[in-house]
């Protein structure tokens, strides 16, 4: 912990730097509101954005930040920094960190740091290094750029770390029942653990992962990322890691070390390369050990707005029309994992006005929405999304959003609050927008009720976009537009393109995903054929001569302007064909 400066008062040590500025008079109470609502989305360091917006100097905020610290301020152009002491600091620890080793006396190790009150760094930096840590106080901007100028492109990967530790490794036998807390805190803090564990978390971020998978065989230990919807393997470190690492992950996430037999949900809010990143941990107990899964959620790569989801001009125009009604039900379907979370959170945004009281029950609330309410389900104290609906009534709101519809009482529940003046939000699983108002109708609500509230519905799947660096254009084999209903001499004025496969996509052919939409907006033929309980077919050739364009027509249209290709439509829309 950082040492006290003799006569500073021991409750400005914990005071966060926005509020020792509005108590210096250099912000005010709106400035604050809109750098937390831009911490929020960005990731930065508040002190950081206080002077992105020109509202305080760099200098003002490293005193502040020294005073509050006890550490003192530094200008890292005017120290030389020697090659022994770069060398106790390996790059990948400086870079998932935002630190600059910057002098050494003995076994202590002087370091700057751009947030002086991270315990958790100190403590990790303590362990990986097996030194003691001084800190002293630097602009990140600062930081960053000489971490560049002196290690360069140089980082560890995974694999290096593994052939520094792996077999050097003294953990306890793989079978050997271990409850012990103190013991698994042990293999929990040992340097390698850690140093691994680093690792694996910077490269993920780094590669966008959206999940990190831990899963142990009987022979092995396997780690995967879920990049851009597929996962690939990382690494197969020794098996007898396997424990050090689930403790690791059990102790950031604050939880039980010693239970092993039951699942286990967490988060951890940790700062990798400056970015706040959060991280939902999930553990099953398996024949073979635990499996750790941990969700990615880095607020710098994911876009809540729906001008940047994927979305056709045509499609945004009715969205932002129909979510200005005052009350009705707007569901958006898919599978797990294809972005309608993010929709909804689009369309929140949207609508989120000072007049509005707008609440939402998510499981689990993913990112936090200025001004809005948000109540996370708990279904182990009774708290579903059932009971929480009835709850969220008494409120008095104007807009609500159900993260997802499970069960008939959550339906009529939805299905009330919109009959009683409330705009209503929430998600399904279906295949299609027309199979959703038959679910709904197959959940005993009565197709009357259905044509009374529900306005329309958003169907969605991500689909991999091609990337920029080695897209080219090709002629598709003709099995393939066969099996999309295309006519090859239809094709043959298009223009497709794929990719090659490159170094920035993993030799993949493709680099980030983007959205293909389906918005059945309901209109007085298919409320018809809701009323006479018509077969889904029907309702969805309705759907489309009113204007709805199905997932098929929405990817190919991606297609024909070079975003995707017509592989990543197939296997994504193969419900449209059918």
């Amino acid at each position: 912990m950082a040492p006290e400066k003799e006569g500073q008062p021991k409750q400005e040590k914990h005071k966060k730097i926005g509020q020792l500025l509005l108590e210096k008079g250099l912000i005010n109470d709106h400035q604050l509101e809109q750098a937390l609502e831009e911490q929020k989305l960005t990731g930065k360091l508040l002190g950081r954005i206080f002077v992105d917006m020109g509202l305080v100097k760099e200098d003002d905020i490293l005193q502040i930040l020294g005073a509050r610290s006890g550490y003192s301020v530094v200008k890292l152009k005017d120290i030389k920094i020697t090659k022994e002491i770069l060398d106790k600091v390996p790059a990948s620890v400086a870079k998932i960190y935002t630190v600059l080793p910057i002098g050494i006396e003995g076994n202590q190790l002087t370091i700057a740091i751009a947030d002086p009150l991270n315990v958790t760094a100190f403590d990790d930096l303590r362990f990986t290094l097996g030194m003691n840590i001084k800190g002293m106080v630097a602009s990140d901007v600062e930081i960053k750029e000489e971490i560049q100028r002196y290690y360069g492109s140089e980082g560890e990967t995974i694999q290096d770390v593994l052939g520094v530790f792996g077999e050097k490794m003294e953990l306890l036998p793989i079978g050997e029942a271990v409850t012990d807390i103190s013991t698994l805190q042990e293999l929990a803090s040992r340097a390698p653990v850690i140093k691994l564990l680093n690792m694996i978390l910077l490269q993920g971020v780094k590669e966008k992962a959206s999940d990190i998978h831990f899963e142990p065989f009987e022979q092995d230990y396997r780690i995967r990322y879920r990049v851009d919807g597929v996962l690939y393997e990382v690494a197969r470190p020794p098996k007898n890691l396997s424990l050090g690492l689930s403790s690791r992950i059990k102790v950031m996430a604050n939880l039980d070390i010693a239970e092993r037999r039951l699942p286990q949900d967490g988060r951890i809010m940790i700062t990798i390369e400056g970015k706040s990143v959060d991280l939902r941990i999930s553990t099953l107990p398996t024949i073979f050990g635990e499996s750790v899964v941990m969700r990615v959620l880095d607020r710098t790569i994911v876009s809540l707005s729906i001008d940047d989801i994927g979305m056709l001009d045509d499609t945004k125009k009715k969205i932002r029309n129909l979510i200005q009604k005052p009350n009705g039900i707007i569901l958006a379907t898919g599978p797990t994992g294809c972005g309608k979370t993010t929709t909804l959170y689009g369309c929140m945004r949207e609508i989120n006005k000072i007049e509005y009281k707008v609440i939402t029950t998510e499981d689990p609330v993913e990112y936090d929405l200025k001004g809005i309410i948000q109540v996370p389900i708990n279904a182990k104290v009774g708290l579903t999304f059932a009971a929480s609906l009835r709850h969220i009534l008494r409120q008095d709101p104007d807009i609500i959003m159900v993260g997802e519809i499970r069960d008939a009482e959550t339906a009529q529940i939805a299905i009330q609050a919109s009959l009683t003046g409330h705009l209503v939000f929430s998600t399904i699983h279906t295949n299609d927008a027309a199979g959703t108002i038959t679910r709904l109708v197959d959940m005993n609500v009565e197709p009357f009720l259905v044509t009374s509230t529900l306005e329309a519905v958003l169907a969605q799947r991500l689909v991999r976009k091609i990337c920029e660096y080695c897209k080219e254009e090709y002629t598709p084999e003709p099995e393939i537009l066969a099996d999309l209903g295309m006519d090859p001499e239809a094709a043959k004025g298009k223009k497709f393109h794929r990719g090659a496969g490159c170094v920035k996509c993993n030799n993949s052919g493709y680099k980030g995903r983007t959205g293909i939409y389906e918005f059945l907006v309901l209109n007085d033929k298919i409320r018809a054929l809701v009323l006479e309980r018509a077969h889904v077919a029907l309702i969805k050739e309705a759907a489309i001569q009113g204007g709805m364009k199905t997932l098929l027509a929405d990817g190919l249209e991606k297609v024909f302007l070079s975003i995707t290709t017509l592989e990543e439509v197939l296997k994504e829309a193969q419900t449209a064909i059918l």
